[in-house]
């Protein structure tokens, strides 16, 4: 069950969800507003030119307001809230479809597990000839929230958990390299 706007100002007034800073205009009436925060990750060039899976991936990090994305351009970016989901609800991450027919596009898993903490990571990606000027706190996307039938029996307590600012990939901290 996707949840409505009074369903969102519900548990955001009862503190079952938390998201933090956050405006009354940002809930709207089937999702919540997301806008971009002021960290910009680029994966930095290795002497071989290739990434593998099984090495951390090091990225060059900077904070600024304002972030021009050339065409052809992947960086992770951040949400400017903060959120932590209560062991029952889940949510998908949409881009916004103006950014979208500008050619910008908001690439990313796409889910938030019920029990996540922390700031989502955003990957853009420029499929523009020209570039994009990005400025924090702009609205990038929203959030739909969906109810889960009971808890989660192993709510999400990964290697993303309590992430802020734009977090790198950590794949390489998974068990199946």
């Amino acid at each position: 069950m996707i949840l409505s706007d009074k369903t969102i100002m519900k548990m955001l007034n009862e503190q079952t969800l938390i998201i933090t800073p956050m405006t009354p205009e940002q809930i709207q009436p089937a999702s919540f507003d997301i806008r971009l925060g002021n960290t910009f990750s680029v994966v930095e060039d290795t002497p071989s030119g290739i990434i593998t899976l099984g090495d951390e991936i090091k990225y060059r990090t900077i904070t600024t307001d304002t972030y021009l994305i050339l065409p052809g351009q992947f960086v992770l970016a951040t949400t400017m809230e903060y959120f932590e989901l209560p062991d029952d609800l889940t949510a998908f991450v949409e881009g916004r479809s103006s950014l979208g027919r500008m050619g910008l596009f908001i690439q990313n898993a796409g889910w938030v597990d019920p029990g996540f903490k922390g700031e989502i990571t955003l990957e853009l990606y420029n499929a523009n000839r020209c570039a994009i000027e990005l400025r924090a706190g702009r609205r990038v996307g929203q959030l739909v929230f969906a109810k889960m039938d009971s808890p989660a029996l192993n709510p999400y307590n990964g290697k993303y958990q309590g992430q802020t600012g734009a977090t790198g990939s950590r794949v390489f901290l998974d068990s199946d390299k």
